[in-house]
């Protein structure tokens, strides 16, 4: 398997909806085994998830991963809390978004990277209602012009 590719596991499609991203980052995830056997299985909801930063560690919290059927005692809590693994400067940037107001941390995708588990963390600032309005019409007329240019070329 070669070093670079990237298998996605769980997409956080709510996130795009409901937030701005600003500015995405590729964190790894500290686990323990059973957990990295129930995300290749795909076992995973972001849904809720959110990230939040303590004395200088980035944790991702309400990352559901489901519990491994053949794991027995080795299993654990499957909304722990987990330490996401950034460098130093990074965090320290995170730290300075954070504190602005209205900023959160977001994990949008969770994806194998060369055997490793890896989340995709935006720091991303939260919609209006009006804005998810505006960002639905834009997409419905953007799919009524594209209906349009397929009935106007198909002749």
């Amino acid at each position: 398997m070669a070093k670079n590719t990237i298998k996605i596991i769980a997409n956080n499609k709510k996130a795009r909806h409901d937030y701005f991203i600003e500015e995405t980052y590729e964190a790894g995830i500290a686990l323990s085994g059973t957990e990295v056997k129930s995300i290749r299985q795909g076992k995973v909801n972001l849904k809720d998830s959110y990230a939040s930063i303590k004395e200088g560690e980035v944790f991702i919290h309400q990352m559901h991963i489901s519990p491994y059927e053949k794991g027995n005692i080795y299993n654990k809590d499957p909304l722990r809390i987990r330490k996401l693994l950034l460098h130093k400067s990074e965090i320290r940037k995170l730290i300075g978004y954070t504190q602005q107001q209205g900023y959160a941390l977001i994990p949008l995708r969770l994806y194998l990277k060369g055997g490793l588990v890896k989340v995709e963390l935006a720091v991303a600032k939260g919609k209006k209602l009006y804005d998810k309005r505006q960002d639905l019409a834009k997409r419905d007329a953007q799919r009524a012009m594209e209906k349009a240019f397929k009935e106007r070329n198909r002749y």
